[in-house]
C-alpha cells in the first residue's frame, strides 16, 4: 500500500486553528478528562480516574483508587510529560504511590504554569489535575482516527511504538506506522480489521478487542463531528485487552451548532487572550514569535506575507485576518489588538481589494488610525485590487504619516527596515 508521510497526512487531516484562516477548518480541542469521559460514554476502556482542583481532592481520589496513580496536568498542549513548571518541578505528569505523595506533589503542580514545547514562554496555568489509576500492561500502541482530506475519506493510523512523540517515530522509523483508509458508508469492516491484525500480529483475542474499540471509536467519530481522535498510548495488557491511557481529541468548529454540549467544554483560559478577543469581532488572530504585526484578508495572503517578511530577514509577531470585514471598526480593533503586544515594532497592512474596493479599505484604515490617535509604531500599507491606486493616494495624503507601497516585496522590505530601526 502506497502511503504518504505521517506529517503530510496529519497536516491535511486536522490543521490546528493557529495555522488557518476563517474559511478553512478550525478545530475545537478539549481536555483529556473530557476525552476520557467520551470514550467511556461510547464503551471504550479507560482507566479509573477523577478530576481534582485542590491537593485535598487529589489525596481523596488516590486513597479511593488504592494503588499507584498518575497526576496529569490538564492543559491544552502536547509534551506534558517532558514539560517543566515555573517552580522547577519537571514533568506535567507525575506518578504517586500513596495519598500523602499525591497531596504534596499536587501542591507543586496546581496553581503553577507548565511549559512545554507547544506553549508560549510563560506556559499554561494548571488549575486542575486528572488523577488516574496505573494500569499494568505489556506494551503501548499509538492509535488515531482522522480525515484524509486529499482522499476524502477517514483514515486510521496505528503503531506498536506508542507513548512517545509519534512524529519522531514517523521521521526516524516510518515503517513502524501503519495507515488504513476506509469509507464512511462502510465503516469498520471485517476485512479492515483482518488487515490491521495481520500487520500488527494480533492474536484472535486482541483482534476481537481491537475490532470493538475501532467500531466504537468510529461511532464517536461520526456522531461528534470529530476531525481527530488520538489515543496515545493505547495500552495492551497481558490478557490481550486494550486500555486508552491518554487521549487528544479535536472537533470541527463548523459543528458548533450541532454539538452544543460538546462545544460548551471549550476552555478559553487555555487559549491566547488576543486570539479570543479577535474572535469576538469576527477576526482571526494568530500569535507568532517576531516583531512585525500583520493585518491581512485571507489565510493564503497571510502565509505569503509571513514568507515575504522572512525573505527580507524579518519575523512576524502575528497575522490578523480581517477577512471581508475591513471596516473602520474591525480595522480599529485589529490595530488595538496588535498594539497591545509590546514586541511589535511596526505594522504591515497587506490587503487585496476584491468585493470591497481599496479606496473603501483605505478610508477604514485612515479612520481607524485617526480614532486610536498617534500610533506608537510605523504603519506600512500595501493595497492591491479594485481602486488600489486611489486607496494608496488617500493614505499617502491623510497626513497621518503612514507608509504606502504598491508592491508585495517592497511592502515587506519596508516593514523589515522600519522594524530594524525601532
Amino acid at each position: 500500500m502506497s502511503i504518504p508521510s505521517f506529517r503530510s497526512l496529519i497536516a491535511r487531516a486536522h490543521i490546528p486553528s493557529h495555522n488557518v484562516g476563517r474559511q478553512q477548518v478550525r478545530c475545537l480541542s478539549i481536555h483529556e478528562h473530557h476525552s476520557q469521559n467520551l470514550l467511556k460514554e461510547f464503551g471504550i476502556p479507560v482507566p479509573r480516574g477523577s478530576l481534582a482542583k485542590t491537593p485535598h481532592e487529589v489525596k481523596e481520589i488516590v486513597s479511593s483508587i488504592g494503588r499507584t496513580c498518575f497526576l496529569k496536568s490538564q492543559v491544552l498542549a502536547g509534551g506534558r510529560g517532558k514539560g517543566s513548571f515555573d517552580n522547577g518541578l519537571r514533568g506535567g505528569i507525575q506518578a504517586v504511590k500513596n495519598p500523602e505523595d499525591g497531596y504534596s506533589i499536587s501542591e507543586k503542580m496546581l496553581g503553577h504554569h507548565l511549559m512545554t514545547q507547544q506553549t508560549i514562554s510563560e506556559g499554561l496555568l494548571v488549575d486542575k489535575l486528572y488523577v488516574t489509576e496505573s494500569v499494568e500492561h505489556t506494551d503501548e500502541l499509538y492509535l488515531a482516527m482522522t480525515i484524509d482530506r486529499a482522499r476524502y475519506c477517514p483514515a486510521i493510523i496505528l503503531s506498536k511504538s506508542g507513548g512517545v512523540d509519534i512524529e519522531n517515530i514517523a521521521k526516524e522509523n516510518p515503517d513502524q506506522l501503519h495507515k488504513y483508509w476506509f469509507q464512511l458508508s462502510s465503516g469498520i469492516t471485517p476485512e479492515l480489521v483482518s488487515e490491521i491484525s495481520r500487520d500488527l500480529d494480533f492474536t484472535s483475542v486482541e483482534k476481537n478487542n481491537m475490532e470493538r474499540i475501532l467500531k466504537n471509536l468510529f461511532e464517536l467519530f461520526v456522531k461528534k463531528d470529530a476531525t481527530l481522535l488520538e489515543i496515545n498510548p493505547l495500552a495492551r495488557t497481558a490478557a490481550g485487552e486494550f486500555v486508552c491511557l491518554d487521549a487528544k481529541f479535536r472537533f470541527d468548529d463548523a459543528a458548533g451548532k450541532r454539538q452544543p454540549e460538546l462545544f460548551a467544554l471549550r476552555d478559553v483560559t487555555q487559549e491566547v487572550d488576543d486570539e479570543v478577543a479577535a474572535e469576538k469581532f469576527g477576526l482571526v488572530y494568530v500569535r507568532l514569535d517576531g516583531n512585525i504585526g500583520n493585518v491581512v484578508n485571507g489565510a493564503g495572503l497571510a502565509m505569503a506575507t509571513n514568507d515575504a517578511i522572512s525573505l527580507y530577514g524579518g519575523r512576524s509577531a502575528n497575522f490578523l485576518d480581517a477577512g471581508g470585514q475591513a471596516t473602520k471598526e474591525t480595522m480599529q480593533r485589529a490595530f488595538e489588538i496588535i498594539l497591545k503586544d509590546p514586541r511589535v515594532n511596526v505594522i504591515l497592512v497587506n490587503i487585496y481589494g476584491g468585493i470591497i474596493r481599496c479606496d473603501m479599505i483605505a478610508e477604514s484604515i485612515i479612520a481607524a488610525a485617526a480614532q486610536i490617535g498617534p500610533l506608537r509604531v510605523p504603519l506600512v500599507v500595501r493595497l492591491q485590487g479594485t481602486n488600489s491606486e486611489a486607496g494608496l493616494k488617500l493614505i499617502a495624503e491623510s497626513g497621518l504619516g503612514l507608509h504606502t507601497e504598491s508592491g508585495f516585496g517592497e511592502a515587506a522590505r519596508k516593514a523589515v527596515e522600519l522594524a530594524r530601526l525601532a
